[in-house]
């Protein structure tokens, strides 16, 4: 479950329609939608009305309807108000309101409203029009009687309307005055705990976390025991990062509703959150216990185990729901993870290509790809790559820079540059490939390229601290542009004081400035965080250049043994250790 989405809600119809803009082709057609225009069938309440339409009311039907068709709105609303000023038929003002609407006419949708609410005052649609259009120019008195009308006539529905009200309010800034009418709204109904709800969702809409725990406090106070106040004040209580509230308030919850497992199911989330796995565990290893066909909680619970690492008692509950067909590719999926975090990589990749469903099916084929590249296996991995490129149109980025990445590995530098510079014709902003890009321009020697694509990161995001870190650390190979170099590192080492990456950079700055100790301090940091072997060999040669040669020896043989083919360290053995040997 996730942590609470406060306005998830689909807006009714004519909320879509006054939220449009005329030029949209969808909210025409539904503005335009004929309207039959015939006897309507007889309700109770207007069984005594005649409804028969004479000759110029139908002409004015049928050319307002025309109008409407044509995007001539101004005539259709006239022609449809006309018409319901004349015939007691409530279709017509509705047709009206919801051109007005269209149109943002207030005045005009008011007086539809109005109509319509006369000729039929039971109808819901009507009053919710009525309501947000008194909501969005500040009525407040006609806001409230509108909603306490609706209010009162559905109560178990009112939830759902104002959500709907709330989620166009929101865009028109309107989420203030719209708590200031319920507060209103609860001053009349104050035995309704769906109003102190509703207020506690946009106190937190508003940020303000203490006002909605206050007002859930006042629907619980209504309504004590009420399943969704009470998930969305623990949910409160995450949000404004008191877990151990949280904690109290699902296992209270959980107490007084034994049989409801969605408070024992926040509650493990909780605990996971807060980094207490076993006590996750243990709850949902309850759930299963009581309800052995929650499948869901399954899942879950084999996640903790794996977070614990106990593969085996996942890959248990794993292999148990593989019999379930609604959960095969999940199974099969987390199956596949384990046997790569065992090494066994053919295992795992058959795991990984029985996900052939779902929303995981993506990622199987793209972590089968990396295990094949980790295993040198370029062409069956490219091949693989080419075929997903077709499958997932929308995953085209991502595969251009795993493409990119693979080309990288094998040394085919060029072969990566051009591949993204032939992507960044159609999109020559985008950020991901101008930073892969500049790393392969600077493997074929373009620094020139290299410079422009972070500077052009940089314009736009400019405190990207790994464009600004590239940037700085491919300065330092000019002498002359130590100064600049220290310009973007600074700013970088300030936007992540403990990035290994950024230590290392600053770092291999102090040493090429002669600053050898000051370089032992930043790189000694960064190698505790992050045993990289670039950054071995920067902390080896500086502490070769401080006559501690021993211990430059030990740093260089620890890492060439998980290393032995990387570069930066042979480059250093046959520069520095060679004379020596």
């Amino acid at each position: 479950m996730l942590i609470f989405r406060l306005f998830s809600v689909l807006i009714l119809m004519f909320l879509n329609g006054c939220a449009s803009s005329p030029e949209k082709s969808s909210a025409q057609e539904e503005v335009v939608q004929p309207v039959k225009i015939d006897e309507p069938k007889e309700k109770t309440q207007q069984s005594e009305v005649k409804t028969s339409i004479d000759p110029d009311v139908m002409y004015m039907l049928m050319a307002a309807e025309l109008a409407g068709q044509r995007g001539q709105y101004a005539i259709a609303l006239e022609g449809y108000m006309e018409a319901a000023k004349r015939v007691n038929d409530p279709r017509f003002a509705e047709r009206a309101a919801k051109i007005a609407m269209y149109m943002k006419d207030g005045n005009k949708t008011d007086e539809a409203v109005s109509l319509w609410l006369k000729q039929d005052p039971k109808d819901p649609m009507a009053r919710k029009i009525a309501a947000l259009s008194a909501l969005r120019v500040g009525n407040k008195q006609a806001a409230v009687d509108h909603l306490d009308i609706l209010l009162k006539t559905d109560p178990a529905g009112f939830e759902k309307t104002a959500l709907e009200l709330v989620n166009v309010l929101q865009r028109d800034g309107k989420t203030n005055f719209f708590y200031g009418v319920l507060d209103a709204l609860a001053v009349k109904n104050p035995d309704q705990a769906v109003v102190y709800f509703m207020q506690s969702l946009l106190a937190m809409e508003m940020k303000d976390n203490a006002l909605a725990e206050k007002k859930v406090q006042q629907a619980l106070s209504v309504q004590p025991g009420w399943d969704k106040a009470l998930i969305f004040q623990a949910q409160i209580a995450v949000i404004s990062g008191d877990l151990n509230k949280a904690k109290i308030l699902l296992r209270n919850a959980s107490v007084k509703h034994p049989e409801d497992d969605k408070f024992k199911k926040l509650l493990a989330q909780v605990l996971i959150k807060a980094a207490e796995y076993e006590a996750a565990g243990e709850v949902y290893q309850g759930i299963v216990l009581s309800n052995p066909k929650d499948a869901e909680s399954q899942i879950s619970l084999a996640l903790v185990h794996l977070q614990l690492d106990r593969e085996e008692k996942a890959e248990d509950i794993f292999k148990r729901l593989l019999d379930q067909p609604e959960w095969q590719n999940q199974a099969s999926f987390y199956l596949g993870k384990i046997e790569e975090k065992r090494g066994q990589t053919e295992q795992a990749l058959a795991w990984f290509d029985r996900v052939t469903e779902g929303p995981l099916v993506f990622e199987s084929a793209i972590t089968a790809v990396s295990l094949l590249v980790k295993d040198k296996e370029f062409a069956e991995a490219d091949s693989r790559l080419g075929l997903l490129a077709g499958q997932f149109p929308k995953q085209r980025l991502r595969i251009i820079l795993m493409r990119a990445g693979l080309y990288g590995q094998q040394e085919q530098y060029e072969k990566a540059f051009k591949l993204l510079t032939d992507e960044l014709a159609g999109q020559s902003d985008q950020r991901d490939l101008l930073y892969a890009r500049a790393l392969m321009a600077e493997r074929i020697n373009k620094l020139d390229v290299l410079e422009a694509d972070l500077k052009k990161i940089l314009v736009k995001y400019p405190d990207d601290a790994e464009a600004l870190n590239a940037l700085g650390y491919s300065l330092l190979a000019n002498a002359g542009r130590y100064v600049e170099a220290e310009k973007y590192l600074l700013h970088a080492l300030k936007l992540q004081p403990d990035e290994a990456v950024i230590l290392d950079s600053f770092g291999w700055l102090q040493f090429k400035l002669g600053k050898l100790e000051q370089a032992r301090d930043y790189l000694e940091r960064a190698y505790a965080k992050q045993q990289e072997s670039e950054i071995a060999a920067h902390l080896a040669e500086v502490l070769w250049g401080l006559g501690r040669k021993e211990d430059a020896r030990k740093i260089f043989n620890d890492a060439i043994k998980k290393a032995p083919e990387d570069e930066y360290l042979l480059e250093f053995q046959k520069r520095v250790l060679s004379g020596e040997e």
